[in-house]
């Protein structure tokens, strides 16, 4: 039953990037545009997720849920070393929220849709970001294991762990892909006159992850991370790499043809690869602290609390999926039968 629970744990990761990734990505999108092309991308972003942006953030809570019951000791050292961002990106999702709801539905357009706009754009950039410093954290080897007979002081515990260059750049990467996700999604939901706007947006969001992705891997290189040592040292990665590097002509094409069913499916492949690439090389251990890395199966919840767990993630599963196929299906976001318009 462990592997059922490892697979809803991944699922849910990948799921959550993909989705929630392309939420937050629409935000920055808009940040990132003139004024306006941001009332385009206003007006698309809330006939397209406005329905569903809510169910997207599922997959996060599924996520700790699963760390906190079968996996107590990463849950733990999370939690504690970095409580700081993870308290922040949940401040951000829910400013973020509080932001998209009102500037939609208050009926008073005034001085108040400055301060929803703001909210809005900053918490859809800053979220991420901490998204993508929470990773960088548990992978940068800076957590310090906090233990009674050690003492010590609050920067060195709290703060270092996650706020240094190699995370932030981490947390750059991952901004930079919910921008391109965001992009490319809403190539096939644009009218005639968004269309070529987020054409342009999708291929600039491909440069820059790439250029990030580089840079990241570079200094962590250089640094001696010992994270990217351990993708840069073992062949599977290096060869999902280039497996990765080869779908970007495709991905390319496809973003630059606008169409809208293959460059999905492109981006998609491409956000399984990152995710196969970071952490394939070093599971299960996962977490890397100053004094070595943590065995995600090594201290997992008794054996009739796993299979409790698992038996509730098969039923789960078997409710939420089809719900949120029927869900995406409703509001004509799954464009899989219906005829090409680029």
């Amino acid at each position: 039953m462990i592997s059922v629970v490892l697979f809803f744990l991944f699922f849910s990761l990948l799921l959550y990037v993909l989705l929630g990734g392309a939420d937050f990505g629409a935000g920055i999108l808009e940040l990132f545009s003139s004024e306006d092309n941001q009332k385009i991308t206003k007006k698309t972003i809330y006939r397209v997720m406005g329905p569903v942006w809510e169910a997207n953030h599922i997959w996060v809570i599924i996520l700790i849920v699963i760390l906190w019951i079968a996996f107590p000791l990463y849950y733990k050292v999370m939690v504690t070393s970095l409580h700081i961002p993870i308290t922040l990106m949940l401040l951000g999702i829910t400013l973020r929220g509080v932001a998209f709801v009102f500037r939609h539905y208050d009926a008073y357009v005034d001085e108040s849709q400055r301060v929803y706009n703001w909210l809005f754009h900053v918490s859809s950039l800053i979220t991420p970001i901490l998204l993508g410093m929470i990773f960088g954290g548990m992978v940068s080897g800076k957590i310090v294991l906090i233990t009674k007979d050690v003492p010590l002081d609050f920067v060195e515990a709290y703060i270092n762990p996650w706020f240094n260059i190699f995370s932030f750049l981490v947390g750059l990467f991952f901004a930079s892909l919910c921008t391109f996700l965001s992009a490319v999604l809403l190539i096939g939901e644009a009218d005639e006159e968004g269309y070529p706007v987020y054409v342009r947006k999708a291929k600039i969001a491909t440069i820059v992850v790439v250029v990030l992705g580089f840079i990241t891997i570079a200094y962590g290189y250089v640094t001696n991370v010992e994270f990217v040592h351990g993708i840069t040292s073992h062949s599977v990665s290096i060869g999902l790499i280039l497996v990765s590097a080869a779908f970007l002509y495709p991905l390319w094409y496809t973003v630059k043809k606008g169409i809208r069913i293959a460059s999905r499916i492109f981006a998609g492949i491409q956000v399984l690869l990152i995710i196969t690439v970071a952490l394939y090389p070093h599971y299960p251990s996962l977490l890397i602290t100053k004094s070595g890395t943590l065995n995600l199966l090594e201290k997992v919840a008794p054996e009739s609390v796993i299979n409790v767990l698992g038996i509730s993630l098969l039923v789960g599963g078997l409710l939420i999926v089809p719900g949120l196929f029927h869900l995406l299906k409703s509001f004509k976001m799954i464009k899989i039968l219906e005829k090409q318009t680029h």
